[in-house]
């Protein structure tokens, strides 16, 4: 363990190198905003003679012979093709040229790789001496603009990834439409006004008429806010949750017509769409994809929506036919509508209050 602590300790330092060191690569990877990436690395003239075979490291000179790195040139450049590759999401990038140059008693590899066209992470990897010895490590600076970081490579750690691909538009659409789902699920007061809303609908026409009100509703005020164009602070839109919470249980006391009831449902999905805005605001939206995000995590909620109402009907209707008691045609149980929306309005009237005294 000590090997690797001296070498780290040695770049963290910026200590001098004067001189190559013996089963040490030196390496200086930068990677520019074209997806270019530029490589100088390092090595002792000793090594390259027992990698390749050559003889251009003179030991009692301590110096590797200028004419003699020239004639290696050809077969010093193969091997380090062979050992050395950035690729761009898996395929190599092209290098137009290369160059090897003595530098006292070593000699220095610089050459450039093209990755502009190689979409996915840019990868450098290296095995230069590493494959050889296995006690052999090379360090390596990877530039990136103005930041700098070190990294260590060996004969098990052979790769540093220097920039990560940005996620395709399917990706990200994919993952705003889970987050869409699964907020609209772990809402427990979105669905508990889901709920409340259709506990007296026993057609599917004022469901849908429901549901498509809500959806739109929330769907306007959700992108206003994501876009931040219009914006109202959650100590706000919080407690006007659980009041419309409390509104829509305690009309189903007075109330049976949902045929209307799409307006109700209209005017509270615009409060509701403030809410959904906020998880937005949380994980944000990718500038290059916005509009993608946004939809996504709309189709999500609908989804999520669509799949509560449609758990939640055929419940209803199975409770209804179990009430029926020889009646001829079921209808829903006005005992049972009081009893779940006496429960979501004490739950929504809870949320109220805590919502409330914590803003």
């Amino acid at each position: 363990m000590r090997w690797p602590l001296l070498l780290w300790l040695q770049v963290l330092l910026c200590l001098p190198a004067e001189a190559h060191q013996i089963n040490l690569v030196t390496a200086r990877v930068a990677l520019a905003g074209d997806r270019t990436v530029s490589v100088e690395l390092g090595l002792k003239g000793s090594d390259v003679d027992r990698l390749v075979g050559s003889r251009i490291y003179d030991a009692r000179q301590d110096a590797v012979d200028p004419a003699a790195v020239e004639a290696a040139r050809a077969t010093i450049l193969d091997y380090l093709d062979k050992h050395l590759v950035v690729t761009g999401g898996g395929t190599a990038c092209p290098r137009p040229d290369a160059a090897i140059l003595p530098d006292g008693d070593g000699v220095i590899y610089r050459t450039s790789f093209a990755c502009a066209n190689a979409p996915g992470d840019i990868v450098y990897r290296s095995t230069v001496l590493t494959e050889r010895d296995k006690t052999a490590r090379q360090v390596a600076l990877i530039a990136q603009g103005k930041s700098e970081a070190q990294a260590l490579l060996d004969a098990t750690t052979t790769t540093v990834t220097l920039s990560t691909a940005p996620p395709s538009l399917v990706s990200t659409a994919q993952r705003y439409l889970v987050t869409g789902i699964e907020h609209i699920f772990l809402g427990y007061d979105h669905i508990a006004f889901l709920v409340a809303v259709v506990l007296w609908a026993r057609r599917l026409v004022p469901v849908v008429k429901i549901v498509t009100a809500f959806t739109i509703a929330h769907s306007l005020t959700l992108s206003l806010a994501a876009l931040n164009i219009l914006v109202i602070p959650s100590r706000i839109v919080e407690p006007a949750i659980a009041a419309s919470i409390v509104f829509v249980a305690v009309e189903n006391f007075f109330s049976r017509d949902v045929d209307r009831r799409w307006r109700v449902a209209f005017l509270f999905g615009l409060i509701h769409g403030f809410g959904f805005a906020g998880v937005l605001r949380e994980i944000g939206l990718p500038s290059d994809a916005i509009v993608p995000a946004l939809a996504a995590f709309n189709v999500g909620v609908e989804i999520g929506q669509i799949a509560i109402v449609a758990l939640m009907l055929p419940a209803l209707g199975l409770l209804d036919r179990l009430t029926a008691a020889g009646r001829e045609e079921p209808a829903r149980a006005a005992g049972l509508v009081y009893a779940m929306s006496g429960g979501i309005g004490l739950l929504g009237g809870y949320w109220l209050l805590t919502r409330v005294f914590e803003a």
